[in-house]
């Protein structure tokens, strides 16, 4: 590329950047509006309050005056939703939820979050990792914010921490995982090398589902002895624990062999491969069952440094979600108390 080459890429570049900060400004300037119309419509039903049927004669009418000038995006139903927007953010000019890199289509899907701090947890996510609406879609349909917890006192969790310092593995570690878009199914279950195969096919949704920080780093990663060869099923880093992460992919239910051989794992790449500015690995064993005897009763119950979770190959419904996470909280305190 020669001189006046570049001179042309920098100039496009200037003009793009503009385009998108003004796309930006213009986008959060529509979402400011839509919260003060939600405001004004709240205001003027408490003012006729006392009227039957006021609220909804009031949203009707407006519909009716506002898309004859401005057109069909101000319908009975889009009202509405703006009017919501406002009940649950009510001092949004000023709140932790101004964030201009969110669309109104950001917000229409939060809003409809029961738990504030998953509504919390939703905006801060959205705007730092550039979620797209299809993402937030599936991510708040999978529960991803109450998986996040279930291996954690939700009292003790971090939502949305800044200082990398406060950062702890357990606050990485989601149980279950949902592999929905691997395409494979449960009935019957794939075969290990499959399964690893599809996420290296799929490893941008998968490092999404792995959360903040991943990067890939290997597939059968080989760490070697002065007689023999061992293979990790899949080894990431994450650049804010500062520390690789070694996957072990099991297709049955968790065993004592499995966790011993995890745990030997990472006690081989802290000796053979991490780097003196490297934090303590994390071995992450996902497998098809958990038996919580073994859980109990092995090196997993006091570790910082190990971890077992199920996934899941299938999005599975909300409500077997719930049952699940609920579990997995009622025997995380079970062994706290133990």
């Amino acid at each position: 590329m020669n001189e006046l080459d570049n001179f042309y890429s920098s100039i496009r570049e200037i003009l793009s950047k503009a385009r998108q900060k003004a796309y930006t400004a213009v986008n959060f300037a529509m979402v400011e509006a839509y919260w003060q119309i939600g405001k004004r419509i709240v205001e003027q039903e408490q003012e006729g309050r006392e009227r039957a049927g006021y609220g909804e004669y009031l949203i009707k009418s407006l519909s009716i005056e506002l898309k004859n000038e401005w057109g069909n995006g101000f319908s009975v139903a889009n009202l509405k939703n703006f009017r919501q927007f406002y009940q649950v953010f009510p001092n949004f000019e000023k709140s932790y939820a101004v964030r201009s890199q969110l669309t109104w289509s950001h917000y229409r899907l939060i809003m409809r979050v029961e738990n504030p701090d998953a509504r919390e947890f939703y905006i801060h996510e959205c705007a730092d990792q550039r979620w797209s609406t299809r993402l937030l879609e599936r991510n708040i349909n999978s529960l991803h914010f109450e998986r996040l917890l279930s291996s954690r006192n939700k009292q003790e969790a971090v939502l949305a921490p800044t200082d990398a310092a406060k950062m702890q593995p357990r606050d990485f570690i989601k149980d279950p995982y949902v592999l929905e878009f691997l395409d494979l199914p449960e009935t019957p279950w794939p075969k290990e090398q499959s399964i690893e195969s599809a996420i290296v096919d799929h490893l941008q949704s998968f490092l999404l589902e792995m959360g903040r920080g991943f990067s890939f780093v290997g597939r059968q990663f080989r760490i070697s002895t002065e007689t023999k060869h061992f293979y990790i099923d899949l080894v990431f880093y994450n650049y804010i624990l500062k520390c690789f992460v070694l996957i072990d992919l099991k297709t049955t239910e968790l065993t004592h062999q499995d966790i011993g051989q995890m745990d030997m794992y990472v006690r081989m790449f802290d000796d053979l491969k991490k780097q003196a500015d490297d934090n303590p690995s994390i071995g992450l064993i996902l497998c098809a069952q958990k038996d919580e005897t073994v859980v109990k009763y092995s090196v997993l119950k006091e570790s910082e440094q190990l971890f077992a979770s199920k996934y899941r190959l299938v999005l599975p419904s909300e409500e077997e979600l719930v049952v699940e996470l609920e579990r997995e909280q009622r025997l995380l305190t079970d062994r706290k108390d133990a």
